[in-house]
């Protein structure tokens, strides 16, 4: 089980009042639904290996030298020599590393890489896997992942993570028209405007859906582009046409790397806490007593 962590302690972070607070009266929301999360996980999925994927650098440089766009609008701080800093909520930002201080004192495998979002890890890891992966996301990016043959599926919060959608080919078909292989040409063609990306202007899913399905893939559907005798209508192939250099770049924006230089961990889920001593001290400053005894009983052969 593969955690898209920011994506999860976001959720927590608008799911949970921020009412739940410290002794201190630091608000702890976002920490506390984040450990429920992954303890109905648990519950519920059992899974041998547990890794807490994290964005090492949310907006990396490499993707933004190909689409100048790529999540500019979320920016709050440019940092020339590393990670941009993020516009993230003013409460959840002093969270985030409580949350890693939680999962590291559990033995939970924390896996960031510099250069790379937590999608990238994910999606290597994934390409590494010998048996079934379930990835725990919000983000549809992660959709291009689903392998039927291969037991890779999305597990899909839809209210906290006791109601899941359960991404696999089929579902994706019937909502989409594509498979997990498909659905990257289909994002990249529709544009997302959450992730900066433009698309092509004009065509949107279901058109996306069409070209995929007559041309096979964007490598097709860019050959049709000059081919005469290919169905497309006289806008749709301007619009490709005048799109070529955003269509030459933006499959390595949008597809998540599987080659990244992930280092030696443990992925193995604990079955009790790691570090005792650490739990008890972040269960003291930070009032977290009922989500450790819950994720703790969660984590139990």
């Amino acid at each position: 089980m593969l955690l898209d962590t920011a994506s999860l302690y976001y959720r927590a972070y608008f799911g949970v009042p921020d009412s739940v607070k410290a002794p201190d009266g630091t608000p702890v929301n976002a920490v506390r639904g984040l450990l429920d999360f992954i303890g109905r996980l648990v519950q519920d999925h059992r899974p041998d290996d547990l890794v807490a994927c994290m964005d090492a650098d949310w907006r990396p440089h490499w993707r933004v030298e190909l689409i100048p766009s790529y999540k500019a609008h979320r920016v709050a701080v440019e940092t020339p020599t590393g990670p941009d800093v993020e516009e993230t909520p003013d409460t959840l930002t002093p969270q985030v590393p409580i949350i890693e201080a939680a999962l590291d004192a559990f033995g939970i495998a924390r896996v960031g890489v510099e250069g790379y979002e937590a999608d990238d890890v994910i999606g290597t890891l994934t390409a590494r896997a010998d048996g079934p992966v379930d990835i725990v996301t919000g983000d549809r990016d992660l959709f291009q992942l689903v392998d039927d043959a291969r037991g890779r599926r999305v597990l899909y919060p839809l209210k906290g993570v006791g109601t899941l959608q359960v991404t696999d080919e089929a579902w994706l078909r019937e909502k989409y028209g594509v498979d997990g292989s498909g659905y990257a040409d289909l994002a990249l063609l529709r544009g997302d405007p959450s992730d900066g990306l433009p698309g092509v202007p004009g065509i949107g899913e279901k058109t996306a859906a069409k070209l995929l399905e007559a041309f096979g893939d964007l490598a097709g559907i860019v050959a049709a582009i000059d081919d005469p005798k290919a169905k497309l209508t006289p806008t749709q192939r301007k619009r490709l046409d005048e799109s070529r250099p955003y269509l030459a770049v933006a499959p390595k924006v949008v597809r998540v790397a599987s080659d990244v230089p992930v280092p030696a961990f443990d992925p193995v889920r604990p079955h009790a806490p790691k570090h005792p001593e650490a739990v008890d001290a972040l269960v003291h400053q930070w009032g977290l007593g009922g989500a450790v005894a819950r994720l703790s009983s969660a984590l139990r052969p």
